[in-house]
């Protein structure tokens, strides 16, 4: 599905133009009289699919293990891209496979490390650990005196969150380390999805899900605590694929059609305390005090550096359908 350098989507113009071009599929729009409440409600409703889709992953780690989640997430979200932008009927400029190369390499190493790290970290904290990644590509766009500000905030969540002491609640050292691996390939995944999307446009998602699927399919499928092809699993693997893929970036996509794009990023940087509320209601997972208040730390980082990014940046991400990491 979607997202920036700290979700910083285009304007819904551009992203209409981008995804009708190149005979793509029509992207779901609102009425022109809708209400921008009905677009903010669609954008929660998205972040709530995406987060529930990875309480239910993570609920079959007992069954096929992190590795065979991710599987299964990417080998049957690729189909779903695949089939809804069928690359192979564009007409695409090409030319930069290294940087197309490198964002499907990026995807599936995200999506690996990321249920790697929910195996034994608070799907919140994950996630709030992961978002680090797209927040520094927001924040080293910029050098301006405010953005010391969100640099703070966001050390000072990690600071919270990272099991360095006891005030860290008991957050497993290594699960960490693979939420923070994640969040690296998610700041990997913007910088090379800005450069291929540039050349492959709207089937940059489609071609670079199906790179990551070729590598970490095989890998996970093999690594997983048993068959993933069984007929009791396979029908969880695409309800997770649609609930991180399908279903939140048409969600979105029509949000996006109704909402500036400074409030959307400003949403989107709820999702840390989406997740942490999905984790408590589907999974179980209270967090403490201070790991709360690391989430809110991380969450007015990304949501402060989103109000005060300039037009023009030195980085300037691109917002290409599909690049959910959390459920990612």
């Amino acid at each position: 599905m979607t997202q920036s350098g700290q979700h910083q989507p285009q304007e819904p113009q551009n992203t209409l133009q981008t995804a009708t071009h190149n005979n793509s599929p029509p992207v779901p729009v609102l009425a022109k009289k809708t209400s921008p409440l009905i677009a903010i409600l669609l954008l929660l409703i998205a972040m709530l699919s995406l987060q529930g889709g990875a309480s239910l992953a993570k609920t079959l780690f007992p069954v096929v293990g992190p590795q065979g989640v991710t599987a299964l997430r990417l080998g049957l979200g690729s189909v779903l891209l695949l089939l809804y932008f069928r690359p192979w009927r564009l007409k695409m400029r090409g030319g930069n496979l290294r940087a197309l190369l490198m964002y499907g390499l990026a995807l599936g190493c995200m999506n690996y490390s990321f249920y790697l790290a929910l195996q034994t970290v608070p799907l919140g904290i994950a996630v709030a650990l992961e978002f680090t990644g797209p927040l520094a590509v927001a924040m080293f766009s910029s050098r301006r005196p405010v953005d010391f500000i969100w640099v703070v905030l966001a050390v000072t969540g990690l600071l919270l969150l990272l099991p360095l002491g006891q005030s860290a609640g008991g957050v497993d050292l290594k699960g960490a380390c693979f939420a923070l691996i994640a969040g690296a390939c998610w700041a990997v995944y913007i910088l090379a999805g800005q450069r291929a999307g540039s050349s492959y446009g709207p089937g940059t998602a489609a071609m670079g899900s199906l790179i990551a699927a070729l590598i970490f399919f095989p890998i996970g499928a093999v690594q997983a605590h048993t068959s993933i092809f069984s007929w009791e699993i396979l029908p969880l693997g695409l309800l997770i694929a649609l609930l991180t893929s399908a279903i939140p970036y048409s969600l979105e996509m029509m949000a996006l059609t109704k909402l500036p794009a400074k409030t959307f990023g400003t949403l989107m940087s709820m999702e840390p305390a989406m997740a942490a509320l999905s984790g408590i209601i589907f999974l179980g997972e209270f967090l403490t005090a201070t790991q709360w208040m690391g989430l809110a730390a991380i969450i007015a980082a990304s949501a402060g550096s989103t109000l005060t990014i300039q037009r023009k940046t030195k980085i300037e991400t691109v917002d290409i359908p599909g690049n959910h990491p959390s459920g990612k």
